[in-house]
């Protein structure tokens, strides 16, 4: 416990003690009041005084003391004796203890000074009472008036006493409690500085403890940057593989794609194969095998190979699976081949056999040769009546007028898109030219290149002609953009394939191939395109109905020369043999669409202009007469492109009309050819030569064959 918390704990207890509890008032004698005024405890006569009024109790001092005294002094020190005698009863133990001498002021003091101190209430009560209030007992006695002003003189000196005492305490009391606070003030001082110091310490250990904090926080950051360093490589690590995986996935995906398109090529090839060893299959005319085994399992061996396809159309790229079905299809369809090979050998040698057995009957032949020479002795004379009255010189009138109605459908083709070509508004004129562009420019690009380009090419022109949208140099182009603009691409169309006949196939003969084919398929998808085609293709070249126009009245030259197909110019008209080299490339194109079919188109059959048109053109190209040049050029381009169809079509009646065209007409050729012009007429005439000494005609340079479709 601190020295100050104790003095005050003992400067509480002196003011709680009776003592403490007295009051001192330095202006007491200025007002006449009695040191003890405020003393609360009841005056009471000391115990001494008893032995005193024992001795004053005679009977002639009560009387003087009466007779002196005046009544109302008697009555009052009566009344007094009687209080105090009353005071003394109830008092009780108090009034005893009082025994002390009366006359002796230090006992008096020390005895008063006690009984403060174990009655301090009442100290405090008596301190309200009056202080002037006179004394309860008044002596009227000199000794008892003596006495009294001893007691006072005593009181007197024990009061300065005690204010001395008072004082000097009061005095001992500031200096210990300056002595104190002094004490105090210097703990207080040393407490502060105790504190600065334990707030310097705990700064300096906080500074250290955060010394230290920062040291393991960078020590922490570098960990955490070789960490993050570490990490960086690993990361940069993982994704380089990831990146070299990713490589490794492309270039597997690449392999895989490679090897899918190889499979379908294979398969396509499979394909392909299969179908023409079932072309094998089917019985033919000089054979007495039966192959009906044999062609219905074909069948379903191309049935099956056909599945394979369709579900590879549903997927990517056909599996191995897949693959090995069709190579087991394609193995067993040529051991099916051999086993026919082989029955059609036996029944070759039967057909031998039977050779021999026709010889018997050689007379019976006889005798119809006899009647065939009759018959031709009959066609002599026919043939005789013909020369005399001559072959025709126009078309037949069918022929005619499906010459002039194509030709009307053309011209009403051309005026209802008139408003295209009169019209001055710039937006117009721009479809105009972007629509021709995409018309012309995929027609310009066919060749012989890949089929996959020329199947785009097809694509890029059923779109057009279908009214989608077709992207041409970066913008996109559409039939559906203008009431007129299908008639215009459709005109445009045709007149662009008739063009390309006009010079392309006209300079590489191998080009009317790939060129018919493409015109084919949009012919069999858009009939209105091809009739456009044929009605270009007379306009150019009359040949080809075949007509030969007759020069009306009033035309001129030059004008009627336009109409068989010359060139007119500022110039003059073009030269014989570039008007044959065009007419050339139109009959070898011609030719071509009449044998040629789009390989793609689901429908069965022949091509929209088929052999049978073919056939009616050179039958009436030989009921018509020849003219010089004209005639034996386009009968040889004709034949050469389209007379292999036309013989594995016809095959006995074509040999036959060849064999007219050679004894019969070809002499008329000759006659109307001057010894100029005989180039075409040779050429010609080598040809049919060949053909019969062989009995066969070669397919036309250029054939699109399987593989091609494949690339």
């Amino acid at each position: 416990m601190s020295a100050e918390t104790l003095r005050w704990k003992t400067l509480e207890a002196l003011r709680n003690s009776a003592k403490g509890k007295l009051k001192c008032d330095s202006h007491w004698l200025e007002r006449g009041e009695d040191v003890l005024a405020g003393y609360n405890e009841v005056f009471s006569l000391s115990p001494l005084s008893g032995v005193i009024l024992k001795r004053l109790s005679s009977g002639d001092l009560l009387k003087s003391c009466c007779s002196e005294s005046s009544p109302g002094l008697t009555e009052e020190f009566q009344v007094s004796y009687s209080l105090s005698d009353t005071y003394v009863e109830i008092s009780g133990k108090q009034a005893v203890p009082s025994a002390a001498p009366f006359l002796n002021p230090d006992h008096e003091q020390v005895v008063s000074d006690e009984r403060k101190e174990k009655e301090p209430e009442v100290d405090d009560v008596s301190s309200t009472s009056s202080p002037t209030s006179p004394p309860a007992i008044s002596l009227l006695s000199p000794r008892a008036t003596e006495t009294a002003g001893c007691i006072r003189i005593c009181e007197e000196k024990h009061r300065e006493k005690a204010k001395m005492a008072l004082r000097q305490r009061e005095e001992l009391q500031e200096q210990v409690a300056a002595l104190a606070v002094s004490l105090e003030s210097e703990q207080l001082k040393r407490f502060e500085e105790f504190m600065e110091l334990k707030h310097r310490q705990e700064y300096q250990s906080m500074r250290d403890m955060m010394n230290r904090e920062t040291q393991e926080s960078i020590g922490r950051q570098e960990k955490l940057r070789e960490e993050h360093q570490r990490r960086l490589k690993i990361m940069n690590l993982r994704l380089r593989e990831a990146e070299l995986d990713r490589q490794r996935q492309v270039e597997l995906e690449r392999q895989r794609q490679a090897e899918g398109r190889e499979r379908l090529r294979n398969l396509n090839t499979i394909q392909e194969e299969i179908l023409q060893l079932n072309q094998l299959l089917v019985q033919t005319d000089d054979t007495q095998a039966d192959l009906t085994p044999y062609s219905t399992r074909g069948n379903q061996l191309c049935s099956q190979v056909s599945e394979v396809v369709r579900k590879r159309s549903e997927s990517e790229y056909p599996s191995m699976e897949d693959m090995s079905v069709a190579e087991q299809a394609l193995q067993e369809m040529r051991d099916l081949i051999r086993l026919m090979q082989e029955e059609v050998a036996k029944a070759q040698d039967k057909k031998r056999k039977e050779q021999k057995e026709e010889e018997e009957r050689k007379k019976q032949e006889e005798l119809k040769a006899q009647q065939e020479a009759q018959k031709k002795t009959a066609a002599v004379s026919a043939k005789e009546k013909m020369q005399s009255k001559g072959l025709q010189t126009r078309v037949e009138d069918s022929a005619l007028k499906w010459y002039k109605e194509l030709q009307d459908s053309a011209a009403q083709c051309a005026q209802s898109f008139d408003v295209l070509n009169t019209s001055s508004d710039i937006q117009m004129k721009k479809l105009k030219m972007e629509l021709q562009k995409v018309a012309t420019i995929p027609v310009s690009q066919i060749s012989t290149i890949s089929g996959s380009k020329l199947r785009e090419i097809f694509d890029k022109i059923d779109k057009l002609l279908s009214g989608r949208t077709v992207v041409s140099g970066g913008k996109s182009v559409s039939t559906s953009l203008h009431p007129k603009a299908l008639d215009f691409v459709s005109y445009k169309l045709a007149e662009k394939f008739v063009k390309q006949g006009e010079e392309e196939v006209a300079s590489h003969h191998e080009a009317a191939l790939p060129i018919a084919v493409v015109a084919s398929g949009v012919w069999e998808l858009h009939p209105r395109v091809g009739d456009l085609i044929l009605a270009h293709l007379h306009k150019k070249c009359p040949y080809a109905v075949p007509h030969y126009p007759p020069m009306k009245e009033g035309t001129s030259v030059e004008e009627y020369q336009r109409i068989l197909g010359y060139r007119v110019d500022d110039s003059g008209v073009e030269g014989q043999d570039s008007f044959l080299k065009r007419m050339s490339g139109m009959i070898r194109l011609y030719a071509a669409i009449i044998q040629q079919r789009w390989p793609y188109n689901a429908k069965q059959g022949s091509g929209p202009h088929g052999l049978s048109h073919g056939w009616r053109w050179l039958a009436q190209m030989l009921n018509m007469e020849p003219l010089a040049d004209v005639t034996a050029t386009l009968l040889f381009d004709f034949l050469e492109v389209c007379g292999h169809t036309l013989m594995k079509q016809y095959q006995g009646q074509f040999w036959k009309l060849i064999l007219l065209l050679k004894d019969e007409y070809f002499p008329r050729i000759e006659a109307v050819t001057n010894s100029g012009q005989m180039g075409s007429v040779i050429r010609l005439k080598q040809f049919l030569e060949t053909s019969l000494q062989n009995r066969q005609i070669s397919p036309p340079k250029g054939q699109l064959t399987s593989m091609f479709w494949r690339t």
